[in-house]
């Protein structure tokens, strides 16, 4: 089993698409593989995190589990629903494990260790995870146009990105502010 999880791990590295064609990497066990690398990726970022400013890894890791849902949800409502590509019955469930194995380049966090290294890490991890997802949607909802896959993964990075500087504007006007003159 354990040879199976570092096996769609590598594949998702690699940007291998059978990874999301073969329905054993889809089997029981997907699940909970998928959210074993979003907590990971999680752990990772907060590792590279911590070399610059303090973040509480087990935060980070329930904040991964949470970012998981979101894009999988943006994405299957955004590609399954809004935009499908074809007459599918694409399920849930699917969408999640997809989304959770594309963010096995985040991993890669772990090695920003020193202070040097972690921007140039996190940047190239991001990007590498952006890849990752565009063939993930693209195989997993059996869309034709890659283009069309990243316009589903950008379009769900937007809103996802929207509503979190929302929810962060809407919590400074609480902050408490010095009138110093």
């Amino acid at each position: 089993m354990f040879a199976q999880f570092l096996d769609i791990i590598f594949k998702s590295i690699k940007l291998d698409k059978d990874l999301y064609k073969n329905p054993k990497y889809f089997s029981e066990a997907a699940i909970y593989f998928a959210g074993l690398i979003m907590i990971l990726d999680g752990v990772a970022g907060a590792i590279a995190a911590n070399t610059m400013v303090k973040a509480s890894i087990g935060v980070s890791g329930l904040t991964a589990i949470l970012t998981w849902f979101v894009w999988a949800v943006f994405i299957y409502v955004i590609g399954v629903k809004i935009f499908p590509d074809k007459e599918n019955k694409i399920p849930f469930k699917k969408v999640l494990i997809a989304v959770g194995y594309a963010h096995s380049p985040g991993l890669l966090r772990f090695f920003a260790v020193t202070p040097d290294l972690v921007l140039l890490i996190v940047f190239l991890t991001q990007f590498w995870i952006f890849a990752s997802l565009i063939i993930s949607v693209k195989h997993t909802l059996n869309i034709q146009s890659s283009f069309k896959a990243s316009g589903i993964v950008f379009l769900s990075f937007l809103i996802i990105a929207f509503l979190s500087i929302a929810f962060i504007m809407s919590r400074m006007s609480g902050l408490p502010v010095s009138n110093i003159s």
